[in-house]
């Protein structure tokens, strides 16, 4: 099969977040995905087939799969809309989430996705240890959404992965640490240990739930964000109601193949 490994939301290679792109000729069992996912070992693999001039979308960590991933969306997309069908201006991917809608402006893509305004909970009583600061509030969806007072404290966290391990096996899927940004309207940083992410660099799925916990606090529809890993990303923000819109840039860092041999089950990867 056809493999890509893309840096999204971002304008230059080895920033952003790097995400595996597997074009598939033929339906593969989940366990040989997971187990080139594992392979790959990027936070997310996503792998793409066309059936019935549809496109069918499916996503893994190196551990599970997942129910959404939007940098790996924005990396397929970029894939199809720029080498495989390059007068396309626009694709849906039939997925666990619906159809995920995705336009091509230049060199931007911007994707459709649902909103999942998070709801209020308690501070988990291991939360401040495990970040080493001041949590102001909690508010829960997919992942579990952590208020701090400054960008300056989400950029320099020092997390206990440990116990957050034991938070999120608790109540989510994930954690996100979030603050009212200086030169942007909002910043976040992301970790998801037990789906085998430490840290993911950029994470298009947790503003799904970002953008309208940002909009009720700033009233404003179009935001820009920043996500403050050590590799760093930029995502252009809409709230719209039911749903949200994310976009971003994403560059080509390689191209290549996966060769699968079912005889041996042995998976070769040859770089191109």
């Amino acid at each position: 099969m056809r493999y890509y490994i893309v840096d999204a939301f971002t304008d230059k290679v080895f920033y952003g977040n790097q995400a595996g792109v597997c074009l598939l000729e033929k339906e593969l069992p989940d366990e040989l995905m997971q187990s080139i996912a594992a392979e790959n070992n990027l936070s997310e693999t996503a792998f793409v087939i066309k059936k019935e001039g549809a496109y069918h979308l499916r996503w893994f960590t190196p551990d599970v799969e997942i129910d959404l991933c939007g940098h790996a969306t924005l990396a397929t997309a970029a894939v199809i809309l720029t080498e495989v069908e390059p007068d396309l201006q626009s694709i849906s991917f039939h997925t666990m989430s619906g159809v995920l809608t995705v336009e091509k402006n230049g060199d931007w893509f911007t994707m459709y996705f649902p909103s999942r305004s998070p709801k209020s909970v308690e501070i988990p009583k291991l939360l401040e240890k495990a970040l080493g600061c001041k949590v102001l509030e909690c508010t829960l969806s997919r992942d579990l959404v952590a208020l701090v007072e400054s960008e300056e404290i989400v950029a320099n966290l020092k997390p206990d992965i440990e116990l957050i391990k034991q938070i999120n096996g608790d109540i989510s899927f994930g954690l996100v640490v979030t603050a009212k940004g200086n030169t942007c309207d909002f910043v976040s940083r992301f970790f998801a240990p037990n789906a085998g992410i430490v840290e993911d660099p950029v994470t298009g799925s947790s503003h799904c739930t970002l953008i309208p916990y940002w909009y009720d606090k700033l009233q404003k529809i179009d935001m820009e964000a920043r996500q403050l890993s050590k590799r760093g990303g930029t995502l252009q923000c809409k709230y719209l109601g039911e749903k949200v819109s994310i976009s971003g840039q994403a560059k080509v860092f390689m191209c290549g193949e996966i060769e699968l041999n079912f005889g041996e089950d042995i998976f070769l990867l040859n770089r191109g």
